[in-house]
């Protein structure tokens, strides 16, 4: 129950990724103490950690960047409407930040099943793990996203170069945007209150006029291949 309730609860942290994972295992752990003595229940237990393991530990293969490129939009997509909640990772409340990080580990698992990808099933994994703020994800932090040598407004700057996904920063770290194709922009905004898509050309928003770079993530990175 308790693990379920941290599942549910919208702020991520370490800390509770952590408690979470200790949770299963000592959960996992009691079940099969006190289901030993039984062999279907016993083997039922030693498969289920070896069948929950196996996706992560496959090969990496040839990358679809295109394809998970449109995973990761609609994704995006889907949270539309979504409260903002400050450090929120969840449908239940989501941050900037936390929009986009969940919306990209949810594509990577997505492909990294439909494909037999462990390279993508790890890539998502770590991304659960380690938290990345709107100035983490700027300064490249863990190498998850790369810059575009881009800066400017949302509102005047050209989009020629851009890619759905891409990233803006504000130049202050404090707020981070997605570009989702054409002049639309999807972000969880703290002044609106919600995850909404916006035109960035006709559309009037604060964060449209403020300084921004632009990142593009790593895994979707095309440019040298």
């Amino acid at each position: 129950m308790g693990g379920i309730a941290i599942l549910l609860y919208p702020v991520a942290s370490t800390a509770l990724r952590l408690g979470w994972v200790t949770g299963l295992a000592v959960s996992w752990l009691g079940l099969l103490i006190l289901g030993w003595e039984r062999r279907p229940a016993r083997v039922v237990l030693l498969a289920i950690p070896m069948a929950l393991a196996a996706p992560f530990l496959l090969p990496a293969r040839p990358l679809d960047r295109k394809e998970l490129r449109r995973d990761y939009v609609l994704r995006l997509g889907a949270f539309e409407g979504t409260r903002y909640v400050w450090g929120g990772e969840n449908a239940l409340g989501i941050d900037c930040s936390g929009l986009l990080r969940h919306a990209l580990r949810q594509a990577l698992f997505s492909h990294g099943l439909r494909h037999l990808d462990g390279g993508c099933m790890r890539a998502g994994l770590e991304l659960w793990w380690f938290d990345a703020s709107a100035m983490a994800l700027a300064e490249g932090y863990r190498a998850y996203t790369t810059p575009l040598a881009v800066e400017g407004t949302i509102q005047s700057m050209p989009y020629a170069a851009l890619s759905p996904g891409d990233l803006a920063v504000t130049t202050d770290g404090v707020h981070v945007l997605a570009f989702t194709g054409g002049e639309e922009w999807t972000q969880a905004d703290p002044q609106l209150g919600t995850v909404a898509t916006l035109n960035g050309r006709t559309q009037s928003n604060p964060w449209f006029q403020r300084s921004v770079t632009l990142h593009r993530w790593s895994i979707l990175d095309d440019r040298g291949s």
